[in-house]
């Protein structure tokens, strides 16, 4: 195997200040967390970068699939490296990494060199010019273009010297758990597993919450929230998922209420119930996967009415996205296939012929009122009998 390593690197983080080290200390921990169900892999911070100390005979594709899962990472340069110093050393390992890795070497190049060691006896643009001429005299195809090369060969000397040219993306965003914690309402739908996986990029680890309506809803649709779940914790890590049985408060909901008013008053008493659980569990917020005009519940005045039920702020990730952006990041994620599966979940099942886009708070509290106590009831009952999963990848 070329690459004995991976170096990490990061970019927002970067900013952080005199915090930084606790951001970089999070990144550490979670990168070793994504590869240690692989085995036999060291990660180290070190000088504003993440070093990967790869097992023998590891998985290629799999180790970087798992780093392109770590939230913060924003390249990972697959690394050979090279024990031995010594410049002369030094110059003819990156001469056969360039042989290895590059099969025709017909191309323009350029050298780049960080000198991580101060005390290394070749200094960075010696170490630039001299691999330079060392390369275009090894292999006549190759020429130097340091304005707009083809090919970019970066050296580093730190304690080894390390030597790579190719650059993989990774997620971005910041390290999860840096940002609090957030309960996200689950649907089977498109929108809500985006929310979750946006809202952890930017650093907030996330646990849900669903809304299952047996026997309106099969334990087919439930299953599929769980199988979501477990996609998006491939990013967000584990997750619990609380399950609750809200069939007997839509029921309720559906005899006493307007029609039009369903969707709103049902809403209402999902993010009550969220936030309990949220609350219960030191979250910091909901996390929803509404986006402004989508469907009757998600215009202005609805979302001002839902949020009037909420202590906590509500994110909303999705809120300014078009389906079609929604649907690319589903895809790219993979919860895609997963959501459009036609198991319904209870919103789209007791969804009012013509509900109210333009609802008015105060006559949406009047009908709640109708109510009264036996709805407290039923949503205490569902609240002590939800089910808990634990969910990992």
């Amino acid at each position: 195997m070329l690459y004995k390593a991976f170096l990490i690197k990061y970019a927002e983080i970067g900013l952080k200040g005199k915090n930084r080290w606790v951001f970089e200390n999070a990144l550490r921990d979670q990168i070793q967390f994504n590869l240690d169900r692989l085995g036999g892999f060291t990660v180290s911070r070190e000088q504003g970068r993440i070093f990967v100390e790869c097992p023998d005979g590891y998985d290629y594709e799999e180790a970087v699939a798992a780093l392109q899962r770590v939230f913060g990472v924003s390249a990972i340069c697959p690394v050979c490296v090279i024990d031995d110093r010594d410049w002369e050393n030094v110059k003819v390992k990156v001469g056969d990494y360039v042989e290895a890795v590059y099969g025709t070497r017909e191309f323009t190049f350029k050298v780049e060199a960080k000198r991580a060691d101060k005390q290394y006896p070749v200094e960075s643009p010696e170490i630039c010019a001299g691999m330079g001429e060392y390369l275009l005299n090894r292999f006549s195809n190759m020429k130097v273009d340091v304005r707009n090369p083809q090919e970019r060969i970066t050296v580093e000397i730190r304690n080894k010297a390390y030597v790579y040219s190719e650059i993989l993306p990774g997620p971005g965003g910041m390290p999860v758990g840096t940002g609090g914690k957030a309960m996200l309402l689950l649907s089977g739908g498109i929108d809500s597993p985006v929310a979750g996986y946006l809202a952890a990029k930017r650093g907030v680890t996330v646990e849900a919450v669903y809304f299952h309506a047996p026997p309106y809803t099969s334990e087919r649709a439930k299953q599929k929230v769980v199988d979501l779940a477990k996609i998006i914790s491939a990013y967000t890590g584990p997750m619990k998922l609380y399950v609750v049985n809200f069939t007997d408060p839509q029921l309720f909901i559906y005899e006493k209420c307007p029609h039009e008013q369903l969707t709103i008053i049902m809403r209402r008493y999902m993010m009550r119930i969220a936030e309990a659980f949220a609350k219960k569990d030191g979250c910091m917020a909901l996390v929803t996967g509404e986006s402004i005009g989508q469907v009757a519940s998600q215009t202005l005045h609805s979302l001002y009415s839902t949020n009037a039920v909420c202590e906590m702020p509500v994110i909303r990730p999705v809120i300014t996205f078009d389906k079609q952006e929604i649907v690319t990041i589903a895809q790219k994620i993979n919860t895609y296939e997963t959501s459009i599966l036609p198991f319904e979940d209870c919103c789209t099942i007791f969804v009012a012929k013509h509900p109210v886009t333009k609802p008015i708070l105060s006559i949406i509290e009047r009908s709640e009122e109708k109510l009264g106590e036996e709805m407290e009831q039923l949503i205490e009952t569902a609240i002590k009998t939800a089910e808990v999963i634990t969910i990992e990848q």
